[in-house]
């Protein structure tokens, strides 16, 4: 068993940093430049935030921005290395982060 540290990122499809899609940002943040463990990215049928707009799939709304969860996880040095990269792209408030084990 080692020590890992578990992120998730809450954004919405169609977020942009820097006129380029958000999601393919950090993605392409973890898998090249920081080779993290592993990445899921999650696409969520419905959703709210802070502000309480709603988000969701269906056909009665024209454009969909609906919610994306990025999880990923690596040893605690790692993560502690990206998420000040990826803080600086999405809203505060917006990544929660934990330690946990995983067996090897």
């Amino acid at each position: 068993m080692k020590d890992v540290t578990i992120a998730r990122i809450y954004i919405k499809e169609g977020d942009k940093v820097q006129g380029h899609n958000l999601m393919q940002q950090i993605f392409r943040l973890l898998h090249d430049e920081h080779k993290v463990h592993g990445v899921t990215v999650f696409r969520g049928i419905a959703g709210f935030g802070s502000h309480g707009e709603v988000h969701a799939d269906d056909l009665l709304r024209l454009t969909v921005h609906l919610p994306l969860v990025l999880e990923f996880y690596d040893a605690p040095e790692v993560v502690a290395d990206v998420l000040p990269r990826i803080q600086q792209m999405v809203p505060a408030g917006h990544i929660v982060s934990w330690q946990a084990r995983c067996g090897v």
